[in-house]
This record gives C-alpha cells, sequence and structure tokens, in this order.
C-alpha cells in the first residue's frame, strides 16, 4: 500500500510538471516537505545571501571604519574598529583641506554634461536607425556595432590629438570640460540599445501620427520619448555611473586642479594628504553614488526590467 501511494504521489508530481514546466524547479514540492532537505536549503541560503553580503558590503564599511579613523590605526590596526574613538572630524577636515567639495562640483558638472550629450546621442541615433530607417540604416548600424570591437586604449592617442586640435575649427579642448562631454557622448552601446528598444516599439502609432501629420521632430518628442522613458533610465544610470568612476581620460584632458574630478583629484593629493583624510575623501566619493542608487533603486530596477520588453 505504501509502494503505491508513493507511485501515485510520484506520478502526480510529474504530471503537474510536464502541465506547467514554468514552475518546474530542481527541488520538487514534495522533497521540500520533508525537514532534511528544507533545513539545507534554508542553510544553503543563508550562506549564500551571506556571502553576497559580505562581498559587496564588506568594502564600503572598511572605507567607513577608515574614514573615521586615525592614520595611525589604519596602518597599525586596519581591522580595529577605532582603537583611538571614531574621528567624525575626518569628514570635515577632507571637504576643506584637499577640497573634496571642489573636486564633488567638477565630478557633478562633468557627470550632468556627460549624460546630456549621451542621452542627446543615443536617443537621436537610434531614432534614426530604427525609426526613421533611411537606405543606409543598416550600413550606419553595421559601422557602429563594429566600433564595439576596437579596444578604448587603441583610440586614446588619436582621440587625444583631435581633443587638442578640433578639426575644421582648430580648437583646443584641454582643460575644458567639453574634452570629456564629447568623446563620451559618441557611445555605440548606448546607441544601439536605445535603437533595439525603439524598434519594438508599436509601429501603428507612427503610421497614425504620420497620418495626421506630425513631423519627425514631433513623433520623437510626443511619441517616442514617453513610450521609451525605461531605456532612456537605463541609459541614463550606465552614462552617469561610467562617467562618476571615469579616471585615465579625464587625467589626460584636465590637468588643472580646479577642473579635475573626485577620481583625479583624490589621486593627485594622495601622495601628501594623511591617510584619515585620504580614506573621508573615499568615502565621501563613493557613498553619494550609493546614496543615489538606494534613494532611486525603484526607479531604476524597473527601468531595467522594462528596457528589454514592450508591453501590447
Amino acid at each position: 500500500m505504501t509502494f503505491v501511494t508513493t507511485t501515485v504521489r510520484t506520478l502526480t508530481r510529474r504530471a503537474r510538471e510536464e502541465a506547467d514546466p514554468e514552475d518546474r524547479t530542481n527541488v520538487s514540492d514534495l522533497d521540500r516537505k520533508r525537514p532534511g532537505v528544507r533545513v539545507a536549503m534554508i542553510v544553503i541560503a543563508v550562506v549564500v545571501i551571506g556571502a553576497l553580503a559580505v562581498m559587496s558590503a564588506g568594502p564600503l564599511i572598511w572605507l567607513l571604519k577608515s574614514a573615521l579613523s586615525t592614520s595611525q590605526d589604519i596602518l597599525r590596526d586596519p581591522f580595529g574598529w577605532w582603537p583611538s574613538g571614531v574621528q567624525w572630524q575626518n569628514l570635515g577636515d577632507a571637504w576643506e583641506q584637499i577640497r573634496i567639495g571642489q573636486y564633488l562640483l567638477n565630478t557633478v558638472w562633468m557627470a550632468l554634461g556627460c549624460w546630456f550629450f549621451g542621452l542627446l546621442v543615443a536617443v537621436t541615433g537610434g531614432y534614426g536607425i530604427a525609426i526613421l530607417r533611411p537606405a543606409y540604416a543598416r550600413a550606419v548600424n553595421a559601422a557602429v556595432l563594429a566600433t564595439l570591437f576596437i579596444p578604448g586604449v587603441v583610440s586614446l592617442i588619436s582621440l587625444y590629438v583631435t581633443v587638442l586640435d578640433v578639426p575644421l575649427i582648430g580648437a583646443n579642448l584641454i582643460n575644458t570640460f567639453w574634452a570629456v562631454w564629447l568623446p563620451s557622448a559618441a557611445s555605440a552601446f548606448n546607441v544601439l540599445l536605445v535603437a533595439r528598444f525603439f524598434e519594438k516599439l508599436p509601429k501603428d502609432v507612427f503610421e497614425a501620427a504620420r497620418i495626421d501629420g506630425a513631423g519627425v521632430f514631433r513623433v520623437l518628442w510626443s511619441i517616442v520619448l514617453p513610450m521609451s522613458r525605461p531605456v532612456l533610465g537605463v541609459v541614463s544610470l550606465l552614462t552617469i555611473v561610467a562617467s562618476w568612476k571615469d579616471f585615465l581620460w579625464p587625467l589626460l584632458v584636465l590637468p588643472s586642479p580646479d577642473l579635475q574630478p573626485l577620481s583625479v583629484g583624490l589621486y593627485r593629493v594622495s601622495d601628501t594628504a594623511p591617510t584619515s583624510l585620504l580614506m573621508a575623501g573615499m568615502f565621501i566619493s563613493v557613498i553619494i553614488p550609493v546614496l543615489l542608487f538606494i534613494l532611486f533603486q525603484k526607479q531604476f530596477l524597473r527601468s531595467a526590467g522594462q528596457a528589454g520588453a514592450i508591453k501590447g
């Protein structure tokens, strides 16, 4: 009788899994009810989540500890929890003595410019490739795609020479934010990402708009952009994060300390600033984007989740 009951349960479970394959998992509902399996799954989940938490939050917690410690404590006992007490004044001293406020303002200004011009190029490029579709759209799409296979270091010298003496206008962009804004705007990945999203938009809407007499710019502003908020959010996040952490290019084109962002400014003062103030400056530079993501994580995650699909 027990064998028959077990067989019936097994056949029923298999039939349920075949009827609804999307709900099929490595552990069946019958196995989940066993105490040993349930305890093992809980232990595995706790271990995995704990390891992920340590790997992601551990460096940030250590940076906070170092930012509020003295230089001697950081060098003598890197993992000690404030042997000399919490040094809250490090944050204020770093803001004033190593000009974290000026570097932070430069970073924000640089990120805003990269975001604006990057979004402008991505939207217009994707709109031309996916919606307007001229006769040479496939050639342009292939050319943009081909640039993804070129390492950025290969074009570094030619790009520097270009901003040193811009063709046609003969302007020197060194020590101006234009030298950072314009090269970063030409992101092939963002253009292709926006173009693929635009291709999934319903074509009937565009045809109805053209019949009503809407022009190219009217269709872009009133129809395409309102329907593309998810991908615009993703591109904005990628652009701002890339600009915030960029180091090599701003180091080359912004030699003036008054224009350098946090990444370059902290490197410039690393040899002269006290270790405690340097750690405090690093913590300020890291915690701001983390707080922004925490505040707007729902919008970011929702945009990232909707960027690859359009509901009809």
